[in-house]
């Protein structure tokens, strides 16, 4: 069988500036078994070695999520599957999941959240629990990330407010310190680099040293974005993109991030400190656009060139 080979594609577009560059690397991406599906081949699309996040919606087959898994790990991707903690019914149910991913497609990470469900389907309530097992530890899980909120979250703070939500980030940062597994913050997508930045300053500020991997909205429809701000209580930035909706001009172009980006990222360039890492993509207008996106604003991407 012929090898294939494999070599950088070839941007379409002139390079973003060197700074929103920088803040590219290493990105990573969000997906979905049935977005997956629609997916021919990765490796057309995203750099080997991305970390590729799975996302686990209420009612997926776990064989579903093990399989979409097996199939980026194979293709070179690193695998970080979501394990919402409100749709695990119990420790037993954790340890199976965390058996079949490792068993059948190499993972090592995983991305811990309470999840969108009201009413827990057993005994986990929030990511703190999962963690409290000890499962990940036991079976050697190299990183967890946990969930960061820039605009607030009212499932954990129905008054609009921030307090639960930095209680849960001191336990976690105290959580960070005693497990051998690197943390991180992966964070809910928001439109303005304003508030972001205040919110990364105020972390620091109250102690809280967890690297954050900032959600970004990937290229979509503007009526999409809303749709799915609103549902995902996307707080002060969703005023962007009703700003942007209210302009006759670009009511029906695209939105893209790039305003957002190159504005952290020259915020990055001036503050080397700055406790953002990573950019985390939510592909809200599909995977192979925002990969595109990526990709023509100084992201890298390698495919197979034809075999020999």
């Amino acid at each position: 069988m012929a090898l294939l080979n494999f070599k950088k594609r070839e941007k379409t577009a002139p390079a973003g500036n060197a700074e929103l560059e920088a803040f590219l690397k290493g990105y990573s991406i969000e997906v979905m078994p049935r977005t997956a599906e629609k997916v021919e081949n990765f490796r057309d699309l995203l750099p080997a070695g991305t970390r590729v996040y799975i996302a686990h919606i209420e009612g997926t087959p776990i064989e579903d999520m093990v399989a979409t898994a097996k199939r980026l790990s194979s293709e070179g991707y690193n695998v970080m599957p979501h394990f919402p903690a409100r749709i695990i019914k119990n420790k037993a149910t954790l340890e199976d999941w965390i058996a079949r991913y490792q068993g059948e497609a190499g993972v090592e990470q995983a991305l811990l959240l309470a999840g969108g469900v009201t009413t827990p389907h057993g005994d986990f309530d929030s990511s703190m629990q999962l963690m409290e097992t000890g499962a990940f530890d036991r079976a050697g899980f190299k990183r967890l990330h946990v969930a960061g909120h820039p605009e607030g979250n009212r499932d954990i703070d129905p008054d609009g407010g921030m307090k639960n939500v930095e209680d849960a980030l001191r336990w976690k940062q105290a959580f960070s310190e005693r497990t051998d597994a690197e943390m991180a913050l992966a964070t809910q997508f928001a439109f303005d680099a304003g508030p972001i930045i205040k919110w990364a300053d105020s972390l620091r500020e109250a102690g809280i040293t967890l690297p954050v991997h900032i959600g970004i909205a990937g290229p979509a429809k503007l009526q999409t974005l809303i749709k799915f701000a609103i549902a995902c209580g996307v707080g002060p930035s969703l005023k962007v993109l009703q700003k942007r909706a209210m302009d006759v001009s670009k009511l029906l172009l695209p939105y893209e991030p790039t305003e957002v980006l190159t504005q952290l990222a020259a915020h990055k360039a001036k503050n080397p400190d700055f406790n953002i890492e990573n950019v985390h993509f939510f592909p809200l207008g599909g995977i192979k656009s925002n990969a595109e996106w990526a990709i023509n604003n100084g992201g890298e991407a390698t495919k197979p060139a034809n075999a020999s």
